[in-house]
Order: structure tokens, then sequence, then C-alpha cells
């Protein structure tokens, strides 16, 4: 539906309704208006409107100069907690690890010093002396090592390895293909397959490397550049002779 002059000219710019008196007849007096009068009266007041905007502009600048430093402030405290928040989660991750470390540290001395315990109830059981409560202790002992993850390694027959095993004699043997551990001396220990003490052995080489020209020679110093062996067996036995001589 089309909309009057006079509808048309009581609805503002900016949407809201603006009202003009048009009655001829004043109200008040009751007298004609001056239709010329009442257009002078009313330019002022719309010249007035108009120029609400211009003076606005300023100010929604302002505003928006505001909100554009809010946004700035908002992204660096955004960028300081993300920095502080990874510099906690790397303390945290340094604290955890050191705390690792310290513990598998202390677990550790306390396991080497009793490796020697160990070595006692070992021999005590070969000898069949472990018997009544001393067993019980023992075997809670050996209980709580392998709780903590010490393991006992070395067994006849093993191939002689230098990482794990430390050659204490040397000698040859038949039905052998290489160097061998023939004999257990003394136990060796890991702690979750880390090594904190080698077994010590008695090592074995195949007899047909005696048999080749100055094979017995030759065969000794190879095994201790290998494993930094001590051929215990024949120093003793070179004692033995000196002191028989000396009778």
């Amino acid at each position: 539906m089309t909309q009057g002059p006079h509808e048309a000219d009581n609805e503002r710019d900016d949407g809201r309704p603006r009202v003009r008196d048009r009655r001829r007849i004043d109200p008040k007096t009751y007298e004609v208006r001056d239709p010329d009068a009442q257009t002078t009266n009313e330019a002022p007041a719309a010249a007035e409107q108009d120029q609400q905007p211009a003076g606005a502009a300023p100010e929604v600048d302002g505003l928006a100069a505001e909100i554009e430093k809010l946004k700035g402030e908002v992204a660096d405290r955004t960028a300081d907690l993300q920095r502080v928040q990874a510099e906690y989660v790397n303390y945290k991750r340094r604290v955890d690890r050191d705390r690792d470390l310290a513990r598998a540290g202390g677990i550790e001395a306390v396991l080497r010093d009793l490796l020697g315990v160990l070595d006692s109830i070992k021999a005590a059981r070969d000898h069949g002396e472990l018997t009544g409560g001393f067993k019980g202790v023992a075997d809670e002992i050996e209980k709580l090592a392998a709780r903590y993850g010490l393991e006992a390694f070395g067994e006849p027959g093993d191939p002689f390895d230098p990482r794990i095993h430390e050659a204490l004699m040397h000698a040859h043997a038949d039905g052998i293909t290489g160097p061998t551990a023939v004999t257990i001396l003394q136990l060796g220990y890991k702690l979750k397959d880390r090594v904190i003490r080698p077994a010590r052995v008695a090592v074995a080489e195949p007899e047909e490397d005696a048999a080749q020209p100055g094979g017995a020679e030759a065969g000794a110093p190879v095994a201790e550049a290998a494993s930094g062996v001590r051929d215990t067996g024949a120093e003793e036995a070179v004692d033995a002779g000196e002191s028989a001589d000396q009778v």
C-alpha cells in the first residue's frame, strides 16, 4: 500500500517516527496557522537532527580504536598465558624425570650393596647349609631383589661375551666351537637389562686352536685382549712351582 505524503513525512531517516502537528487550527488559540511559519519552525529542527550523525562519527572512531587496543591486550595476555603453561609443562617433565632418575639410582645403589649377601646365600645353598629360618630369610631377600628388577645370569656353556663376562681363567677343551664359559665362578647381575656386575667365568677355547703353531701362546693373548682376561690358574701354578723349588 502506498503511503501518503503526510505519512512519509512522519517517519524519520533512522526509522523512528517523527510527529508533526499539521492541524490548520491551533488547539490553544483557535486561530488559523500560517503554513509558511510552520515550515520555517520545522527547518531548524530537521537541520539539528541531520547534524547528530555527523557529531557521533568521532565517538564511533574512538570506540573502534578502543576495541582494537583491547584486542591487542587480549592477544598479549593469551601469548603470556601460553608461554607460562609451556614453561610449567617443561618444568613438570624435568621434575618427573629427575625424580625417576633419583629413585632408580637409589635402588641400584642398594642392590649393589646387596650383591655380596646374595653371593653368600648362593654359596650356603650350594653347600646345603641354607635350612630352617635362614632359608626363609634368604628367599625373602631374593624375592625383594627380583621385585626391583635384579636378575642373575651366568650358566656353564654360555658363549663367552666380553660385554657381560669377566674371564678369570683360560684353557682349551674339546667339543666346543668357540670361546665358552665352562665354569661360572661368580654370578653376574642385571638391573632391567643393564649389567651392574659381569659374571666371572673360566673360559675354554676349541682344542684345535691349541694344535696350531703357537696356538697356546697366541690363543690366550687374543682372549685377554678381547675381555681383559686374567689367567689366574696359570699364575697360581707358577707360584706353586716356585714354592716347591724353594722347599
